[in-house]
């Protein structure tokens, strides 16, 4: 840290992703990311004319983009925005709807980026414990006077809540945004977008890097009633007005108009997932109820870090979080049926 770095921030612990090898001599199992491409949609339109055109600015209204998700969702275009990201569009969120004032309520097991982006923007944390099982205590988020943050499926456990207890902490916090973080939803969870009309405090986020297979093309969005939209929007534009470059706005009209190639890809995640959670039960491992793209398993024979460590040497990676109540449990990606057939093989070779 040099000396003119802010001492606002001297303090803080960046959020931490996973291993990105680029030599890509790995079975990559540490990131989240889809076995499969894009669809085959998103090639066409990526042409050499489209390239061709990056000399010009992006539509910073992404207008066609945010038409193409409207219609996918039932919803109207001004309900709809869209970022770099749904990293961007989570950050414009909390710039909007917390400050010293208002904290930000969340999971004390969830995503480390809530804490990391709080720290930055000087918002307190409201830490809303999971109990033992790793599931939500929606009694804990009633009348809480903060911004509410809902990741559905959690992250790492994959655990997933009903819409019933969505509904139960929208109505506990008529008078604050409750955020729905919906990253791993087209994996078996169940979608609070039917419940945007109901609710003027509900923003559901969403990404294109998991179920539609755009990790590097950077494309999250937003969807909610269009005040919440048009105040992310005020953030936006403030600051990054061309957040969406051209080739990604292509990206993802095609990914989203693509229905046939989406639904076979999640439910190819989700029937791998599955089998593989059988056979890691067999072999005596114990696991959350996942309904995202990833198992958070624990071994009863080998430690989470050392299990990871030999892993790795076996040129396999996954994730593993070296914290209270997380350390002995692995987060592994959902993989191709080869790849995770060779998880599997490691494993029982490892004794675990």
């Amino acid at each position: 840290m040099s000396r003119f770095f802010t001492k606002t921030l001297s303090a803080l612990q960046p959020y931490t992703p996973g291993e990105q090898p680029q030599n890509m001599q790995y079975i990559k199992l540490n990131t989240n990311e889809s076995p499969f491409p894009p669809a085959p949609g998103v090639l066409d339109a990526i042409s050499a004319e489209e390239v061709s055109k990056l000399y010009l600015y992006s539509d910073p209204d992404c207008k066609a983009l945010t038409e193409a998700i409207a219609k996918r969702y039932g919803l109207r275009p001004e309900q709809v925005t869209v970022g770099n990201g749904s990293d961007e569009v989570l950050w414009f969120t909390l710039r909007a709807f917390c400050d010293e004032q208002t904290p930000l309520a969340y999971s004390d097991i969830t995503y480390g980026c809530y804490k990391t982006w709080c720290s930055m923007l000087n918002v307190p944390s409201k830490i809303l414990p999971l109990k033992d099982d790793y599931s939500v205590d929606t009694a804990l988020y009633r009348g809480l006077n903060a911004t509410v943050m809902v990741t559905n499926p959690n992250a790492p456990t994959g655990i997933c809540l009903p819409l019933a207890d969505i509904e139960d902490v929208l109505r506990a916090n008529p008078d604050n945004v409750v955020i729905v973080d919906e990253a791993y939803v087209d994996f078996g969870g169940e979608s609070a977008v039917s419940l945007i009309e109901r609710y003027e405090n509900l923003l559901v986020v969403q990404t294109c890097s998991k179920s539609r297979s755009l990790a590097g093309a950077r494309l999250g969005f937003a969807m909610g009633n269009p005040e919440l939209i048009a105040d992310i929007n005020r953030i936006k534009f403030s600051f990054n007005p061309y957040n969406v470059n051209r080739l990604t706005c292509l990206a993802g009209i095609a990914a989203m108009e693509d229905e046939d190639y989406f639904r076979a890809c999640t439910g190819a995640v989700a029937a791998t997932r599955d089998r593989v959670a059988a056979e890691l039960k067999e072999m005596g491992f114990a696991l959350t109820d996942s309904r995202a793209n990833f198992l958070f398993a624990e071994s009863s024979r080998i430690p989470g870090g050392e299990l990871y460590r030999k892993l790795k040497e076996k040129g396999i990676l996954v994730r593993h979080f070296d914290k209270p109540r997380l350390e002995n449990r692995l987060r592994i990606t959902v993989g191709s049926d080869r790849q995770m057939d060779a998880l599997l093989a490691a494993l029982r070779e490892l004794g675990a």
